[in-house]
């Protein structure tokens, strides 16, 4: 078994990054790979619980970030630099997740045998 992490760093609504991250989380995952996910910058506004992308006439698959607890991903993480800059607080996301600070970020990513970023 691999470490993977995911690193989503666009906003949600960007060129559709974060489903396509969310897609290579969830196939690693099913493939019994160690699956984290740590989202920087922007990619942090797809956690939150409040999201209508219908509203912009996307198909609301944020929905299905819900879903990576199914498939054993329970190591996400979140950058506390984005959460600041966005203001948001750990009561506003819609799944439980880890705060790190770029020290640890940078632990997280030497503890990976791949990385995907997106």
């Amino acid at each position: 078994m691999k470490n993977i992490m995911v690193i989503s760093s666009h906003s949600p609504f960007d060129n559709m990054h974060t489903r396509d991250a969310l897609d290579i989380a969830l196939i690693f995952a099913a493939i019994d790979q160690n699956v984290s996910w740590l989202f920087q910058g922007p990619a942090v506004l797809a956690l939150r619980s409040d999201q209508v992308p219908q509203e912009m006439g996307i198909k609301n698959f944020l929905k299905s970030i819900k879903m990576l607890e199914i498939y054993d991903i329970d190591q996400v993480y979140v950058c506390q630099s984005a959460l600041d800059l966005y203001q948001l607080t750990l009561a506003e996301l819609s799944i439980d997740v880890r705060i790190v600070n770029t020290e640890q970020q940078r632990q997280l990513i030497a503890q990976q045998d791949q990385i995907v970023t997106l």
